[in-house]
């Protein structure tokens, strides 16, 4: 089963060739690109036509009932992550600063380092119960206990997020640690709960499942959450609070873990076969030494720095502009509007760009998407300083589409380029835990810097609330009266987005003398230029002319 950088892989066993699987680090993985098929084939018939005959042969399928089991499973894995990727930031920003964010991002490096624990969901089980329920049972039951207890709680932390931050980022970090080792039994139970002619419905489930979740985690919650979308298409009179809070939200997919997995563990059995198969050959030593072989490889070192560096350029647009244009002013729903715009864009791109990268320089697509990323970052720094200031225009949000949609548009293809690239070296012997090493550590590129570039963002910003002078009497000893401007408050700062608004209730004006967001972004996108001419573009170029037998691990698939 194909995986994204997000992904966790099946150490023991490889389907076709997929491009990654959906996942949303990152918010930034969340599409599968298969290249299965031949792609001329796909020019014969209509889109519609092929849509609607994979789903009557789907419907027919003697797997059927599995693949709706899948996909609620991934389902459910999606409602986490669009929480804790999407939601929350955005509703955090509104009374934080940048730095405080980049600390509850802090509670999505579970996805990004699940390699380190995978085999131990995949080695340690109870064979009576299933190898895979052994693990997905017990962690959604956990999962519902979390979401329950954070639907009595989380409104209230949230209301006051300065004073809990960490402990809102702990119990985030705690539900995507839980939904990070669901996904490696799920992924793990995928390969053999269905037959194996329909095994290429397996990423089909990841991509439908966890972007259903995803969206409406965040883009659907959003909006219902959203006091002036609820007002305008919901309440027949207006109301202080939108009409869907996260409380009751996550009080109600705690009952759905709770149906799903009673589900699961009365009705339905895993065979002994499914327990015994995809993955027996390999213990949790043999696994570690396994990565620790790879790592040691002649070229890996490069490539690994390759993958742990590329990214910086792109983190200050990719993880704070949209942040950074709630705070000017756009609402929270018309950006949630703007990112369910952008996923039929990526599907479509992610295809054509699985066929871009088929030729004999895999990663040619990558290196020119690397520039059209720092150009998306400019770009994006330009929309956000021209906000326009009466609030936002048609025209201003086509504008913040387009630049979102650019910037989706080339990540997809720097995405597919370094999968496709993985998938030709990787070593056919141990095709799961190189392909999953490789993956984790590119989608780790893209999760550690986000916290450093938060904090150097508040650390170069400089603003404070500043008031009107006022006229105060004051007398001489001639006996003479007049008036003096004397500023009764003293400025404060007003960084965070809370201050802000305090200062404008105050009646004062935030002056905002530098911008670290514009700082931040010119520093990385310069930083990203020097080191893609100097490193990275010349180490790319001289790893894809190596011959693939330098990257095995194993004798024999160096024969």
């Amino acid at each position: 089963m194909g995986r994204d950088s997000n992904e966790e892989e099946s150490a023991h066993m490889d389907v076709g060739i997929t491009i990654g699987s959906s996942r949303e680090h990152s918010p930034e993985r969340k599409y599968a690109f298969q290249i299965e098929e031949d792609p001329r084939s796909h020019d014969a018939a209509g889109v519609l036509g092929r849509t609607a005959q994979k789903w009557r042969r789907l419907y027919n399928n003697k797997d059927f009932g599995n693949i709706v089991l899948l996909i609620s499973l991934y389902w459910l894995q999606g409602i986490p992550l669009g929480l804790a990727h999407g939601s929350i930031p955005f509703l955090l920003k509104e009374k934080l600063s940048f730095a405080q964010v980049g600390l509850f991002s802090l509670a999505g490096y579970p996805y990004s380092l699940k390699l380190f624990w995978s085999p131990f969901v995949d080695s340690l089980y109870n064979r009576s119960f299933g190898r895979r329920k052994s693990w997905i049972v017990p962690i959604q039951l956990a999962l519902a206990l979390a979401f329950w207890w954070m639907g009595t709680h989380i409104d209230s932390l949230v209301r006051n997020p300065a004073d809990s931050i960490h402990e809102i980022m702990y119990l985030f970090l705690l539900i995507v640690f839980l939904g990070a080792t669901q996904d490696i039994a799920v992924d793990g139970w995928a390969l053999t709960l269905l037959s194996k002619e329909n095994l290429s419905y397996a990423s089909t489930c990841q991509t439908v499942g966890i972007n259903c979740g995803y969206f409406l985690s965040f883009t659907v919650f959003l909006a219902l959450n959203s006091v002036e979308f609820s007002n305008k298409y919901i309440f027949s009179e207006p109301r202080v609070e939108g009409f869907l809070q996260l409380g009751p939200y996550m009080a109600f997919w705690a009952a759905m873990y709770v149906v799903v997995t009673a589900y699961l563990a009365l009705f339905k059995a895993e065979d002994a076969e499914e327990s015994s198969a995809g993955g027996a050959d390999y213990g949790i030593v043999e696994t570690y030494k396994t990565i620790w072989r790879i790592c040691r490889l002649p070229h890996m070192q490069q490539l690994i720095a390759v993958l742990l560096f590329a990214k910086i350029g792109f983190i200050a647009n990719d993880s704070t502009t949209q942040l950074k244009l709630i705070e000017r002013g756009l609402h929270r729903e018309d950006m949630a509007l703007a990112v369910l715009i952008d996923f039929p864009v990526q599907i479509f791109f992610g295809y054509y760009a699985a066929r871009w990268s088929q030729g004999a320089s895999k990663m040619r697509p990558w290196r020119i998407a690397f520039i059209l990323r720092l150009m998306c970052g400019v770009l994006a720094m330009v929309v956000v300083h021209y906000f326009p200031q009466g609030g936002l225009t048609q025209g201003y949000f086509y504008a913040v589409l387009a630049t979102n949609v650019a910037s989706s548009m080339a990540k997809t293809v720097q995405f597919v380029g370094i999968s496709a690239f993985i998938t030709q070296i990787a070593d056919p012997a141990i095709g799961g835990t190189y392909m999953t090493l490789l993956n984790t550590l590119s989608n780790f590129g893209g999760t550690w810097p986000v916290f450093f570039i938060m904090r150097a963002i508040d650390y170069f910003s400089s603003a404070s609330c500043v008031f009107p002078a006022e006229a105060a009497p004051t007398s001489d000893t001639s006996g003479g009266g007049g008036t003096a401007l004397l500023s009764v408050r003293q400025p404060y700062s007003c960084v965070a987005q809370e201050d802000r608004a305090r200062c404008v209730a105050d009646g004062g004006v935030c002056n905002v003398r530098w911008d670290g967001y514009y700082v931040v972004s010119t520093l990385c996108g310069l930083f990203a230029l020097v080191l893609f001419f100097g490193f990275i573009r010349p180490t790319v170029l001289r790893l894809e002319r190596l011959p693939t037998h330098v990257w095995r691990v194993s004798k024999a698939s160096r024969m």
